[in-house]
């Protein structure tokens, strides 16, 4: 039986052969005989504001946008992943669960794909750590298992300030440090020499 690593992250190691996934963090959803589906926690996408989601979603009038905190106003929308990049996905904390929409990945964290968890964050109430990624990354039956024997990815189990604190230039280096605190010092220049899986 195949041990499932959702609810970890997947650190692209420099060999990665998808550009793509060039330095990417990636936070599991899901994990299974099935295959497995992740969003990509630090690629922003810099043209493009949150309030301009909720805008195009009619979510608020541009100058009810305006006066929403700097809180919202200067949420990232993340580039989760090449699979749908028009729908958007929330991670976020349990302490938001939207009954038919709300899916648990853990105890602390949850993934929601409908517009209430928008109005939640945007108007209250909503969770108290969120983030935003249009797109997602999916892998069929057998596929991320054949690209981790490759060394294609690093797995560091979940940390709730790297998914949600960690400022988004810096969580792959946040990320690399997380393997480095149970096996010695893990950064960039290290990775070449490394195998196998964390």
């Amino acid at each position: 039986m195949m041990t499932s690593l959702k609810g970890q992250f997947l650190i692209a190691m420099p060999g990665m052969m998808d550009e793509r996934f060039h330095d990417a963090v990636v936070y599991l959803v899901a994990h299974g005989e099935e295959g497995a589906m992740g969003i990509v926690i630090n690629q922003s996408l810099p043209d493009m504001h949150f309030t301009d989601i909720l805008e195009e979603m009619d979510l608020g009038r541009p100058e009810d946008l305006i006066q929403l905190p700097s809180s919202v106003q200067d949420r990232a929308v993340l580039s989760g992943g090449p699979v749908e990049r028009g729908r958007g996905f929330v991670l976020h904390s349990a302490d938001y669960f939207g009954e038919d929409n709300t899916v648990p990945v853990t105890d602390d964290v949850c993934l929601t794909a409908s517009i209430d968890v928008l109005k939640a964050i945007s108007f209250g109430p909503g969770p108290e750590n969120a983030l935003f990624a249009l797109g997602y990354c999916g892998w069929s039956p057998g596929q991320l298992e054949g690209e981790l024997r490759a060394n294609g990815w690093l797995t560091a189990p979940q940390s709730i300030p790297l998914l949600f604190k960690e400022p988004i230039d810096s969580r792959y280096d946040a990320a690399l440090s997380t393997l480095g605190r149970t096996s010695g010092s893990v950064n960039r220049a290290s990775l070449s020499s490394t195998s196998g899986n964390a």
